[in-house]
């Protein structure tokens, strides 16, 4: 097995590629060694000291190193620890069955959503699942809607994205630019 390794806008985190799928549906971080608990896989990634964030996509693992961290050091033990995983087969949560759990975002400030507004939802949700979140999958990250009131959008970066420099950016001139352009409702995005 050989696991690739791409770096991300996000200095901090490096993108490691199995060559075979990580998560069936969805995807699940990590910010805390508490957290990281349900997952024997994050939990032993915690575990070498210099991580701070975890994050698994649907055919990556994202890791983020913390702050004076060295990666020439610490990517060598990431591989080896995501090589024994992937190699045993072992679970990627610890129980018989890794559906019930779920990871809560950190800070989950979603708010309800005005159900007179569900048409310019629905075809922001569909903007993002199709045109956003593969983008920042690439970069090692997602997002996720956290609501649309008065004409702005709430989104949160996940993995690599969170606490990227470049984060604003993506909101503001990316994605912001997309939602204006196809929902003219959207008058602006903000990090959530």
């Amino acid at each position: 097995m050989f696991i690739e390794t791409e770096t991300t806008p996000n200095p901090a985190t490096l993108k490691f590629l199995p060559g075979q799928q990580v998560m069936a549906a969805g995807t699940r971080e990590f910010t805390s060694e508490e957290d990281a608990a349900a997952s024997p896989l994050a939990d032993v990634l915690f575990s070498l000291g210099d991580v701070t964030g975890v994050f698994f996509g649907r055919d990556f693992v994202s890791v983020t190193a913390g702050p004076g961290s060295d990666w020439s050091a610490l990517k060598p033990q990431v591989v080896a620890v995501l090589l024994d995983h992937f190699v045993s087969g072992a679970p990627l949560f610890s129980g018989p069955d890794a559906s019930g759990i779920a990871v809560p975002a950190e800070g989950d400030d979603s708010f309800n959503d005005d159900p007179a507004d569900a048409d310019i939802i629905e075809q922001i949700k569909e903007l993002i699942e199709t045109r956003v979140r593969p983008a920042v999958a690439n970069d090692g990250g997602d997002i996720i809607y956290r609501g649309f009131r008065e004409g702005v959008v709430y989104l949160a970066m996940q993995g690599a994205c969170s606490g990227c420099p470049s984060s604003t950016a993506t909101l503001k001139n990316g994605i912001e630019g997309l939602l204006k352009h196809y929902v003219p409702e959207v008058t602006e995005v903000r990090a959530a």
